[in-house]
Protein backbone atom coordinates (compact mmCIF):
# COMPACT_ATOMS: atom_id res chain seq x y z
CA UNK A 1 0.00 0.00 0.00
CA UNK A 2 1.66 3.18 -1.04
CA UNK A 3 -0.79 5.43 1.09
CA UNK A 4 -3.12 4.62 3.98
CA UNK A 5 -5.74 6.83 2.50
CA UNK A 6 -5.29 5.15 -1.20
CA UNK A 7 -6.23 1.57 -1.38
CA UNK A 8 -6.04 -0.78 -4.34
CA UNK A 9 -8.19 -3.96 -4.29
CA UNK A 10 -8.77 -6.67 -7.53
CA UNK A 11 -10.99 -8.54 -8.82
CA UNK A 12 -9.79 -10.64 -11.93
CA UNK A 13 -8.28 -7.97 -14.42
CA UNK A 14 -10.35 -5.30 -13.08
CA UNK A 15 -8.31 -3.15 -10.53
CA UNK A 16 -10.55 -0.47 -8.00
CA UNK A 17 -8.30 2.34 -6.84
CA UNK A 18 -10.33 4.31 -3.78
CA UNK A 19 -10.22 7.18 -2.13
CA UNK A 20 -10.43 6.57 1.42
CA UNK A 21 -10.82 9.55 3.28
CA UNK A 22 -14.50 9.83 3.75
CA UNK A 23 -13.97 11.91 6.94
CA UNK A 24 -12.57 14.91 4.31
CA UNK A 25 -14.78 14.18 1.23
CA UNK A 26 -12.21 11.89 0.36
CA UNK A 27 -10.05 15.36 -0.66
CA UNK A 28 -6.21 14.94 -0.80
CA UNK A 29 -3.02 16.40 0.41
CA UNK A 30 0.17 16.50 -1.22
CA UNK A 31 1.51 13.06 -0.25
CA UNK A 32 -2.31 11.92 -1.47
CA UNK A 33 -1.74 13.25 -5.07
CA UNK A 34 1.80 12.03 -4.93
CA UNK A 35 0.58 8.26 -4.27
CA UNK A 36 -2.13 8.78 -6.45
CA UNK A 37 0.54 9.67 -9.82
CA UNK A 38 2.78 6.59 -8.46
CA UNK A 39 -0.05 4.37 -8.19
CA UNK A 40 -1.70 4.62 -11.54
CA UNK A 41 1.71 4.54 -12.77
CA UNK A 42 2.23 1.19 -11.17
CA UNK A 43 -1.09 -0.26 -12.18
CA UNK A 44 -0.36 1.53 -16.36
CA UNK A 45 2.51 -1.66 -16.09
CA UNK A 46 0.68 -4.27 -14.66
CA UNK A 47 -0.52 -5.90 -17.81
CA UNK A 48 -2.50 -8.53 -16.40
CA UNK A 49 -5.02 -5.49 -15.54
CA UNK A 50 -7.73 -4.84 -18.56
CA UNK A 51 -9.67 -2.28 -16.40
CA UNK A 52 -9.37 0.46 -13.73
CA UNK A 53 -12.22 2.06 -11.83
CA UNK A 54 -11.41 5.30 -9.28
CA UNK A 55 -13.98 5.86 -6.98
CA UNK A 56 -14.28 7.18 -3.41
CA UNK A 57 -15.14 5.70 -0.06
CA UNK A 58 -18.80 6.11 0.96
CA UNK A 59 -21.91 7.68 -1.41
CA UNK A 60 -21.37 11.45 -0.01
CA UNK A 61 -18.11 12.18 -2.54
CA UNK A 62 -15.87 10.77 -5.28
CA UNK A 63 -13.49 13.65 -3.90
CA UNK A 64 -14.44 17.10 -2.93
CA UNK A 65 -10.71 18.26 -4.30
CA UNK A 66 -7.65 19.81 -2.30
CA UNK A 67 -7.58 19.53 1.11
CA UNK A 68 -7.53 23.40 1.56
CA UNK A 69 -6.97 22.64 5.31
CA UNK A 70 -3.41 21.59 4.37
CA UNK A 71 -3.21 24.03 1.97
CA UNK A 72 -0.21 26.08 5.27
CA UNK A 73 1.46 23.12 5.36
CA UNK A 74 1.66 21.97 1.46
CA UNK A 75 2.32 25.53 0.33
CA UNK A 76 4.84 28.40 1.28
CA UNK A 77 8.11 29.13 -0.63
CA UNK A 78 8.28 28.40 -5.13
CA UNK A 79 10.18 24.79 -4.11
CA UNK A 80 7.06 23.83 -2.21
CA UNK A 81 4.47 25.38 -4.74
CA UNK A 82 6.75 23.45 -7.74
CA UNK A 83 6.81 20.24 -5.45
CA UNK A 84 2.31 20.67 -4.88
CA UNK A 85 1.79 21.52 -8.92
CA UNK A 86 4.28 18.45 -10.31
CA UNK A 87 2.50 16.16 -7.81
CA UNK A 88 -1.17 17.31 -8.73
CA UNK A 89 0.16 17.15 -12.49
CA UNK A 90 1.69 14.08 -12.12
CA UNK A 91 -1.81 11.75 -10.83
CA UNK A 92 -3.79 13.28 -13.62
CA UNK A 93 -1.29 12.80 -16.17
CA UNK A 94 -0.55 9.00 -15.29
CA UNK A 95 -4.22 8.03 -14.98
CA UNK A 96 -5.06 10.02 -18.28
CA UNK A 97 -1.94 8.41 -19.80
CA UNK A 98 -3.06 4.85 -17.80
CA UNK A 99 -2.45 2.47 -20.79
CA UNK A 100 -5.75 0.47 -19.25
CA UNK A 101 -8.92 2.45 -19.99
CA UNK A 102 -10.32 4.04 -16.38
CA UNK A 103 -13.59 4.27 -14.91
CA UNK A 104 -14.57 6.77 -12.53
CA UNK A 105 -17.87 6.20 -10.48
CA UNK A 106 -19.04 9.26 -9.20
CA UNK A 107 -21.17 9.69 -6.12
CA UNK A 108 -22.14 12.55 -4.42
CA UNK A 109 -19.81 15.41 -4.59
CA UNK A 110 -16.86 15.72 -7.60
CA UNK A 111 -15.14 19.15 -6.99
CA UNK A 112 -11.92 20.75 -7.75
CA UNK A 113 -9.54 18.60 -7.80
CA UNK A 114 -11.33 15.76 -7.68
CA UNK A 115 -12.78 17.11 -11.12
CA UNK A 116 -10.26 16.93 -12.34
CA UNK A 117 -8.90 13.45 -11.52
CA UNK A 118 -12.79 12.36 -12.95
CA UNK A 119 -12.15 14.36 -16.65
CA UNK A 120 -8.72 12.79 -17.16
CA UNK A 121 -10.61 9.35 -16.68
CA UNK A 122 -12.06 7.48 -19.93
CA UNK A 123 -15.52 6.77 -18.79
CA UNK A 124 -17.58 8.94 -16.00
CA UNK A 125 -20.57 7.03 -13.92
CA UNK A 126 -22.03 9.48 -12.26
CA UNK A 127 -25.38 9.51 -9.85
CA UNK A 128 -28.01 11.69 -10.61
CA UNK A 129 -27.63 13.84 -7.34
CA UNK A 130 -23.94 14.40 -8.17
CA UNK A 131 -22.33 17.45 -7.65
CA UNK A 132 -19.66 18.45 -10.03
CA UNK A 133 -18.18 22.09 -9.77
CA UNK A 134 -14.69 23.78 -10.08
CA UNK A 135 -14.90 26.24 -7.22
CA UNK A 136 -11.22 27.37 -8.65
CA UNK A 137 -12.38 31.58 -8.89
CA UNK A 138 -13.02 31.51 -4.99
CA UNK A 139 -10.32 30.83 -4.29
CA UNK A 140 -7.64 32.50 -6.70
CA UNK A 141 -6.52 29.05 -7.56
CA UNK A 142 -5.12 28.45 -11.42
CA UNK A 143 -6.45 25.01 -12.48
CA UNK A 144 -3.73 23.04 -14.13
CA UNK A 145 -3.20 22.97 -17.91
CA UNK A 146 -3.91 19.33 -17.85
CA UNK A 147 -6.99 19.34 -16.61
CA UNK A 148 -7.93 22.29 -18.65
CA UNK A 149 -7.15 20.15 -21.09
CA UNK A 150 -9.28 16.83 -20.48
CA UNK A 151 -11.88 19.44 -19.52
CA UNK A 152 -12.17 21.23 -22.47
CA UNK A 153 -11.81 18.02 -24.63
CA UNK A 154 -14.92 16.17 -22.98
CA UNK A 155 -17.26 19.32 -22.89
CA UNK A 156 -16.02 21.90 -25.02
CA UNK A 157 -14.60 25.86 -24.69
CA UNK A 158 -18.27 27.19 -24.02
CA UNK A 159 -19.43 24.45 -21.06
CA UNK A 160 -15.50 25.03 -19.86
CA UNK A 161 -16.50 28.57 -19.68
CA UNK A 162 -19.36 27.90 -17.74
CA UNK A 163 -17.47 26.09 -15.30
CA UNK A 164 -14.57 27.49 -15.06
CA UNK A 165 -14.69 31.36 -15.23
CA UNK A 166 -18.66 31.25 -14.06
CA UNK A 167 -18.90 29.12 -11.65
CA UNK A 168 -21.50 26.24 -12.34
CA UNK A 169 -22.35 23.26 -10.42
CA UNK A 170 -23.34 20.60 -12.18
CA UNK A 171 -26.05 18.00 -11.04
CA UNK A 172 -26.23 14.07 -12.22
CA UNK A 173 -28.87 15.05 -15.59
CA UNK A 174 -26.83 18.66 -16.32
CA UNK A 175 -23.65 16.98 -16.67
CA UNK A 176 -24.99 14.11 -18.82
CA UNK A 177 -26.34 16.56 -21.12
CA UNK A 178 -23.18 18.60 -21.56
CA UNK A 179 -21.51 15.21 -22.14
CA UNK A 180 -19.24 15.02 -18.90
CA UNK A 181 -20.95 11.87 -18.18
CA UNK A 182 -20.54 8.59 -19.85
CA UNK A 183 -23.90 7.62 -18.46
CA UNK A 184 -26.06 8.96 -15.65
CA UNK A 185 -27.94 6.84 -13.07
CA UNK A 186 -29.98 6.41 -9.55
CA UNK A 187 -27.48 7.57 -6.73
CA UNK A 188 -27.55 4.07 -5.53
CA UNK A 189 -26.69 2.39 -8.38
CA UNK A 190 -23.08 4.49 -9.22
CA UNK A 191 -21.04 1.80 -8.45
CA UNK A 192 -22.51 -1.18 -9.72
CA UNK A 193 -23.39 0.27 -12.78
CA UNK A 194 -19.13 1.86 -12.64
CA UNK A 195 -18.07 -2.33 -12.13
CA UNK A 196 -20.58 -3.59 -14.94
CA UNK A 197 -19.08 -0.91 -17.40
CA UNK A 198 -15.80 -2.19 -16.23
CA UNK A 199 -16.77 -5.84 -16.87
CA UNK A 200 -17.76 -4.86 -20.30
CA UNK A 201 -14.51 -3.25 -20.75
CA UNK A 202 -12.47 -6.33 -19.60
CA UNK A 203 -14.36 -8.90 -21.95
CA UNK A 204 -12.80 -7.14 -25.01
CA UNK A 205 -9.97 -7.75 -26.62
CA UNK A 206 -7.03 -5.84 -24.10
CA UNK A 207 -4.76 -4.83 -26.77
CA UNK A 208 -7.44 -3.42 -28.98
CA UNK A 209 -8.72 -1.28 -25.98
CA UNK A 210 -5.20 -0.30 -24.93
CA UNK A 211 -4.33 0.63 -29.01
CA UNK A 212 -7.40 2.73 -29.20
CA UNK A 213 -7.22 4.38 -26.18
CA UNK A 214 -3.73 5.72 -26.69
CA UNK A 215 -4.99 6.71 -30.50
CA UNK A 216 -7.54 8.85 -29.51
CA UNK A 217 -5.70 10.54 -27.23
CA UNK A 218 -3.07 10.67 -29.56
CA UNK A 219 -5.99 12.42 -32.76
CA UNK A 220 -6.61 14.82 -29.99
CA UNK A 221 -2.97 16.45 -30.57
CA UNK A 222 -0.78 17.38 -28.03
CA UNK A 223 -0.87 20.39 -25.58
CA UNK A 224 0.55 23.70 -27.56
CA UNK A 225 1.92 25.03 -23.75
CA UNK A 226 5.11 25.83 -23.24
CA UNK A 227 6.88 24.44 -20.52
CA UNK A 228 7.55 27.89 -18.84
CA UNK A 229 4.00 28.89 -19.36
CA UNK A 230 2.81 24.92 -17.64
CA UNK A 231 5.29 25.81 -14.66
CA UNK A 232 3.83 29.53 -14.49
CA UNK A 233 0.50 28.02 -14.01
CA UNK A 234 1.41 26.71 -10.37
CA UNK A 235 2.41 30.58 -9.37
CA UNK A 236 -0.94 31.44 -7.44
CA UNK A 237 0.31 30.03 -4.80
CA UNK A 238 2.31 33.22 -4.94
CA UNK A 239 -0.79 35.60 -4.83
CA UNK A 240 -2.58 37.80 -2.18
CA UNK A 241 -5.55 36.20 -3.68
CA UNK A 242 -5.05 33.10 -3.04
CA UNK A 243 -3.32 33.71 -0.06
CA UNK A 244 -6.32 35.42 1.53
CA UNK A 245 -8.87 32.99 0.29
CA UNK A 246 -7.43 30.25 1.79
CA UNK A 247 -7.68 32.67 4.96
CA UNK A 248 -10.92 33.04 4.26
CA UNK A 249 -12.08 29.49 3.58
CA UNK A 250 -10.81 28.36 7.08
CA UNK A 251 -12.68 31.85 9.03
CA UNK A 252 -15.70 30.46 6.96
CA UNK A 253 -16.03 33.53 5.31
CA UNK A 254 -16.48 35.43 2.01
CA UNK A 255 -13.09 35.99 0.39
CA UNK A 256 -12.51 39.63 -0.72
CA UNK A 257 -10.37 39.61 -4.30
CA UNK A 258 -8.12 42.74 -5.36
CA UNK A 259 -6.55 41.13 -8.53
CA UNK A 260 -2.86 41.02 -7.01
Amino acid sequence: MIHPNLRVSRDGPIATVLIDRPEKRNCLDLPMWEAMGTTFAALSADESLRCVILRGAGEAAFCAGADIGGFGEDYGGREKDRRYAAGLDSALVNIRDCTHPVVAAISGWCMGGGAGLATVCDFRVGGEGMRFGIPARKLGIWYPYVALEALQAVVGYAVACELMIEGRVLDGPEALSRGLLTRCVPDGAVFEEAGALAARIAEGAPLSNRFHKRALRQLRGPMPIPPEEIEAAGRYAETQDFQNAVKAFLAKRAPVFEGR
